[in-house]
């Protein structure tokens, strides 16, 4: 095996693993299979990743986290109505799931094994996610854009929840079909409508009688 020159860092060790879970998937996939990839001792990746449970929960962390840093900044905007920066964050994490799923399936299937393996890594994950959304309804209460009848938190766990089937893995096939971007759009209308504050006496209107 021809040693590798270049610095050994964590980035380059995740990348490798990466790789070889795409090639041999996360039943066969080894740290030896990472080492030769990078063509340095199974040794050197141990000093990073101390053992191979680290190394597949830091690369399961980083394949979740890829596109989080777009959602919290999609989330930050102040310069827009509060619905239209919740359609935005929405539609785009969806997006990003859907890319993963698809442009990839091999490796969108490996990951789907290593998200059942590290559950405080998806846990930490959604509660990044979660916290996002609650930036967001919390925005729009203090705006007078939402009215929610709990804590700007709950409401926002409430709102993931209610758009599982367009973010999480299990629904992954279901991403293809023809009719699921009308289905998303028809879910987050109901949603926004839900956030969005009362006309003073509307709701004394909608009563029948």
């Amino acid at each position: 095996m021809a040693m590798s020159t270049e610095p050994l860092t964590a980035e380059r060790i995740l990348v490798a693993t990466e790789e070889v879970l795409r090639r041999h998937g996360p039943a066969k996939a080894t740290v030896v299979d990472v080492a030769r990839q990078l063509g340095v001792s199974h040794g050197s990746v141990y000093r990073h990743f101390r053992t191979k449970a680290a190394l597949r929960e830091a690369v399961t962390e980083r394949w979740l986290n890829r596109s989080t840093v777009l959602l919290r900044e999609i989330a930050s905007r102040q310069d827009l109505e509060s619905a239209v920066v919740l359609r935005l964050w929405l539609s785009e994490l969806f997006l990003a799931k859907m890319h993963k799923a698809g442009d990839d399936p091999e490796l969108f299937g490996t990951y789907e094994v290593l998200l059942r393996e590290n559950s405080r890594v998806v846990e930490e994950h959604i509660g990044e996610l979660v916290d996002q959304l609650t930036v967001i309804v919390r925005f729009g209460v203090e705006r007078g854009e939402f009215a929610v009848p709990d804590a700007p938190a709950v409401s926002a766990r409430a709102v993931f929840d209610a758009t599982g089937r367009f973010h999480d893995p299990v629904y992954a096939a279901e991403w293809s079909r023809p009719s699921i971007r009308d289905d998303f759009g028809a879910v987050v209308d109901l949603l926004v409508q839900g956030l969005r504050r009362q006309p003073a006496g509307g709701l004394e209107k909608s009563q029948p009688g």
